[in-house]
């Protein structure tokens, strides 16, 4: 026969072992130890947080799951599940299933003068615009491959794998934007355009050449279409001729610095001939 008392003290023998190992794996110290870990295996050793894990992937996916379940109780063992999934995104991108190191062409637009603008004609107007502006120029991104990053506004951030496939694109998009009239205001663009090795964080883009990008789009003033020096030496002078293209070099941007930009920076405009 059983012994009632014994079988009264198994729950709480259980619920103590389980409180033991709650207490273990919460452990300032057994935290920390596995984060050392993490910090000298192979990827984001950050990953998993919402920067990181945001955006398309199998292990991005799981890693929003684990957080959401294990948010309010973080320990060793959460850690643990972090860093294979930390391991198990690095293995895809040696194996060229992510992004891995390869060159990304950044792009970068705003509308010139268009606070001003909004602020005059009010919501309705603006959005009417913001929709047509879109759907003059997000096609051409998608169409060639390419991405749209984010939305800022009354600008966007793209990637593509190509400087001349992201030229070609913006050129189209701008042809585009030329047939936009709404009620006789007719908007105009600015681009930027660089090639680098920003560094992927989730479905974003961080680094110097993210700022760089951004400054091509900034110099493009009242309109133009700027260029960085990488992106201008990946593309065939004849390839430019054949699409109505010239350049010029941008001066600029030299009488005004932007911080975070190499200080030797070469700039382009790319012009209709």
């Amino acid at each position: 026969m059983s012994n009632p008392q014994s079988d009264s003290q198994e729950p709480s023998r259980v619920a103590r072992a389980a409180q033991r190992l709650r207490s273990l794996d919460q452990a300032p110290h057994a935290v920390e130890a596995v984060r050392r870990m993490r910090r000298v295996l192979p990827g984001d050793h950050s990953f998993g947080d919402p920067l990181s894990a945001a955006g398309e992937g199998s292990a991005r996916a799981i890693a929003r799951a684990a957080d959401k379940l294990f948010h309010d109780s973080p320990g060793a063992s959460r850690e643990v599940g972090f860093a294979a999934l930390q391991m198990w995104q690095a293995l895809r991108e040696w194996s060229g299933k992510g992004e891995g190191d390869a060159e990304v062409t950044l792009v970068f637009t705003d509308l010139v003068a268009f606070s001003t603008w909004a602020l005059e004609v009010g919501d309705e107007d603006t959005l009417r615009l913001l929709r047509a502006v879109a759907t003059a120029v997000e096609p051409e991104i998608v169409a060639r491959g390419g991405r749209v990053v984010k939305r800022m506004g009354d600008g966007l951030m793209a990637d593509f794998r190509s400087p001349a496939v992201a030229v070609e694109a913006m050129h189209a998009a701008l042809a585009n934007l030329a047939e936009v009239d709404l009620d006789g205001y007719r908007p105009a663009m600015r681009v930027g355009i660089h090639s680098g090795h920003p560094r992927r964080i989730g479905d974003d883009w961080l680094g110097v050449d993210v700022n760089i990008a951004a400054r091509m789009m900034e110099a493009g003033r009242d309109g133009n279409v700027v260029v960085s020096e990488v992106v201008l030496d990946a593309l065939d002078a004849d390839w430019l001729r054949q699409r109505g293209l010239k350049v010029k070099e941008h001066r600029r941007f030299f009488l005004n610095r932007a911080r975070g930009v190499p200080e030797d920076l070469r700039m382009f405009q790319l012009v209709r001939c």
